[in-house]
């Protein structure tokens, strides 16, 4: 509850800030400065409440999450103006004509990023290509092809007609594997089960694999693990499954979310738990949600591990911010002898809105290396 009013508090002065330090220079009458600091005190209470809207009322969330993307440009870009006007009066060029036109030039381009990042945000994700090159790859697994998804988030703003196109593009692809490295949905299995049906629909030649994270453990691990099993979807566990494609072994390994612990003791993130068993010569990929699991799995003869999580930073300015939680924010990585992508993610979380790191369905073709 503490952390909560502090949040609540923060926003608050973050809110006053812009009305003290923005609404005054724009070449607005007495009206409409009173609409101005009215949509910011209405920003104020909706922010929270998009979160966590009472009842799980979907317009509510929509109009706080978009209120939230909103507001982050406005104060960022409210902050670099203060500061960049403090710098100018310093050296001694100040005019009401640079003050006016820098709070215009604010709004606008707060307009132009949200509607920007809305439509990048809800249109399919395109599919992005990486041919990943693995030392002593058998020959039956060149060109071995793995379709991730990742950090779908289905909830109040995503939902089963996203997920459904989602789906089509994929079967399209006609992978060998399909790899979904968790954050899947934000809510309970009985909110979302009709949501997240078109899920069973996902063909691959050796199926769809799943780990959870930590999404899954807010919105309860232990029930969604069993209702993505029903849809024909298994949840890997600290475990692995062996793959016969081309007269060639496969290891697939997974693990629970690196925080999974904090919320279920027993599911622990263990990636040497998850080999026990393994042939030694195969193969070895790790499902891991969140990259910094990559530091666990470092010497355990893990070849290749796919994450996601990060998002990319999901829009402007926070991917700066990404790299004080994770070691990597996107991209094919290296971390010694392991190779980590990290998925930018296929939905989005909270705002909806994307700029600066376009969501993906990322197919993954296996090579020799060299």
């Amino acid at each position: 509850m503490r952390t909560r009013l502090t949040i609540v508090a923060l926003l608050a002065l973050l809110h006053l800030f812009v009305a003290i330090t923005l609404v005054p220079d724009l070449p607005l009458n007495a009206f409409g400065r009173w609409l101005a600091w009215l949509y910011l005190a209405a920003s104020t209470v909706l922010m929270p409440l998009g979160v966590r809207p009472p009842g799980g009322r979907r317009w509510l969330a929509w109009t706080g999450l978009l209120a939230m993307g909103v507001f982050s440009s406005l104060v960022v870009l409210s902050l670099l103006r203060a500061w960049a006007l403090a710098v100018l009066w310093l050296f001694g060029h100040d005019s009401p004509a640079l003050t006016q036109g820098s709070a215009l030039a604010v709004v606008v381009a707060v307009a132009v990023l949200t509607l920007y990042g809305l439509v990048n945000a809800r249109r399919v994700p395109r599919v992005v290509e990486r041919e990943i090159a693995l030392p002593g790859l058998p020959a039956g697994l060149q060109g071995f092809s793995i379709v991730q998804l990742s950090d779908l988030h289905i909830g109040p703003t995503i939902r089963r007609g996203f997920l459904q196109a989602v789906v089509d593009r994929v079967n399209r692809l006609q992978p060998d594997l399909i790899a979904i490295t968790g954050d899947l949905v934000d809510g309970s299995v009985e909110a979302l089960r009709e949501q997240i049906a078109p899920l069973a629909e996902l063909e691959a030649r050796h199926g769809t694999f799943v780990v959870t994270g930590n999404h899954e453990y807010y919105a309860g691990a232990g029930p969604w693990v069993m209702e993505l099993a029903r849809l024909g979807l298994p949840v890997l566990l600290n475990e692995h499954v062996r793959l016969r494609h081309e007269g060639a072994d496969l290891v697939v390994a997974g693990v629970t979310d690196h925080s999974a612990h904090h919320f279920e003791p027993t599911h622990r993130s263990d990636p040497a738990a998850a080999l026990m068993g393994a042939p030694l010569g195969a193969p070895k990929i790790l499902l891991a949600h969140q990259p910094v699991s990559a530091l666990a799995a470092l010497d355990l003869g893990y070849d290749l591990q796919l994450s996601g999580h990060t998002h990319g930073g999901q829009f402007w300015p926070w991917m700066h911010l990404v790299r004080w939680q994770q070691p990597w924010v996107a991209g094919l990585q290296r971390a010694g002898n392991l190779q980590v992508y990290i998925s930018r993610g296929t939905g989005y979380w909270g705002p909806p809105l994307r700029y600066g790191a376009p969501s993906e369905i990322t197919r993954i073709r296996l090579v020799r290396e060299g």
